[in-house]
């Protein structure tokens, strides 16, 4: 088990099964949970305490991310994971809790991108921790790492091009008619990484824009 699974007493262990059975799955009450009290009858109990880094983390105050329960509940809400799914976080924990757990490490600076800093994750986490606020620093020391030079110029045009609605309106244009009209082959190559395990949803054939004017003239007729 993990250093973070250690609680103070079996009383406080009522109040995690609640905490955990409540966010993950919705039940009032644990459906199913294995209990080690004691060896077995001329055996012994070994309990594997893995650190793993564990300590480290805690020793720099980490803003509380010792303190998930694995619960799921960030995952559950999270409009990114359950779009893309668990494998194309391409690390052991997935979604938000994931993404702040291992953002850190350079093989996994992009997975902080992969948040709309919406804060649902702080919403619904049953031990407060602040995913969205995380992610959001995490995003700030990657994009000045030497390694992003690529990705800063690519953040700089990607400014450019939202801070024009001109531009804006005309790239989405584009963009809709290449995914329609592009071969496969051109879109789904070895740079495009998620593209391998992943296919680009259908645009729609009108943008938001169009379809708000239509519906605006309908309302005021």
């Amino acid at each position: 088990m993990g250093l973070e699974k250690v609680i103070p007493s079996a009383q406080e262990l009522g109040t995690f099964s609640r905490l955990l059975a409540r966010s993950a799955t919705g039940q009032a009450i644990t459906a199913y949970t294995s209990h080690f009290m004691k060896p077995q009858k001329d055996g012994r109990l070994c309990v594997v305490i893995v650190d793993n880094g564990r300590s480290q983390r805690l020793r720099k105050d980490d803003k509380g991310l010792l303190s998930c329960i694995r619960c799921g509940a960030c995952m559950n809400t999270c409009p990114v994971y359950r779009r893309s799914g668990g494998h194309s976080y391409g690390s052991v924990i997935p979604g938000p809790i994931g993404s702040a757990l291992v953002g850190d490490l350079f093989e996994y600076a992009s997975l902080p991108f992969a948040c709309t800093l919406c804060g649902s994750c702080d919403m619904v986490c049953p031990v407060d921790i602040d995913l969205h606020d995380q992610l959001y620093h995490k995003r700030e020391k990657a994009i000045k790492a030497p390694e992003y030079k690529g990705k800063r110029r690519g953040l700089k045009i990607l400014s450019f091009v939202l801070n024009s609605y001109r531009l804006r309106r005309a790239s989405m244009k584009v963009l809709r008619f290449m995914i329609d009209w592009t071969p496969r082959s051109l879109l789904y190559n070895r740079f495009n990484i998620w593209g391998q395990e992943h296919n680009m949803p259908k645009p729609s054939s009108k943008s938001f824009s169009q379809i708000y004017k239509e519906r605006n003239k309908e309302c005021k007729r």
